[in-house]
């Protein structure tokens, strides 16, 4: 199973989607939340030169936010990614 990161904050609406579509599909992302910015923020925009959350990571491969995660779904790709 890959391993899935994902930079998020308490109040995101996006983040919840993201979530319960990785977690509906059986995998626990490591969830790092950035409510109050800090170290965890910085990595985020170092790793994805976003500043949005949800920033996602399949085994240390941005792929996106929720839009993002949502398409490689309805693209067929998700689980293969998260197979690897």
């Amino acid at each position: 199973m890959a391993t899935i990161e994902m930079y998020s904050k308490t109040t995101c609406p996006y983040c919840f989607r993201a979530n319960d579509l990785l977690r509906g599909k059986g995998v626990e992302p490591t969830i790092y939340n950035i409510d109050a910015g800090g170290p965890k923020r910085e990595e985020m925009i170092q790793r994805s030169g976003r500043m949005t959350v949800p920033q996602i990571f399949i085994d240390g491969q941005h792929v996106g936010g929720c839009d993002d995660l949502f398409a490689l779904e309805r693209a067929g790709k998700l689980d293969a990614m998260l197979a690897a």
